[in-house]
C-alpha cells in the first residue's frame, strides 16, 4: 500500500494550487477589461488609426494613399471563436499594423473597405 503524503506536502500543494488559482481569475478578470481601455482603432476616408500596447502604448497612423496590402489572418483559436484580425502593410520602416480580434465577418468588410479606399486614394503607397 501507498504511504500517505506528509501533512506539510499537502498543506503545500493545496497553497499553491489556491495562489495559482486566485492569480488565474485575477488574470481573467482583469486582462479584458484592460485591453478593451488600451486597444483602439478607427479607419477614417484618409487613414487608419490604431492604439494598441500593455505598458508601453503605440500610436500609429497610415494614411490610405501609404497602404500597400490589406490581409486577413485566423487561427485555430480564433477560427473557433469567429474571429479574425486585420493586417495592413504600409510603406513603413514600423512595419504592419495589426486590428486584432475583430468579428469575422467585420474583418472581411474592414478589409474591403480599405482595400478599396486604398486603390481609389491617389499616392504612391512607398
Amino acid at each position: 500500500a501507498l504511504a500517505a503524503p506528509p501533512a506539510a506536502l499537502t498543506t503545500a500543494l493545496w497553497l499553491a494550487a489556491a495562489v495559482l488559482g486566485a492569480a488565474g481569475l485575477t488574470t481573467a478578470a482583469a486582462v479584458p477589461q484592460w485591453r478593451f481601455r488600451v486597444h483602439r482603432w478607427e479607419v477614417t476616408d484618409t487613414a487608419v488609426y490604431t492604439a494598441s500596447g500593455w505598458l508601453w502604448q503605440e500610436w500609429r497612423v497610415a494614411p490610405m494613399s501609404r497602404i500597400q496590402t490589406v490581409d486577413t489572418h485566423r487561427g485555430p483559436l480564433q477560427r473557433l471563436f469567429g474571429l479574425a484580425d486585420v493586417v495592413i502593410t504600409t510603406a513603413s520602416a514600423a512595419g504592419p499594423i495589426s486590428i486584432a480580434g475583430l468579428d469575422g465577418e467585420r474583418a472581411e468588410r474592414v478589409a474591403a473597405e480599405l482595400t478599396e479606399a486604398a486603390h481609389s486614394t491617389e499616392g504612391d503607397a512607398t
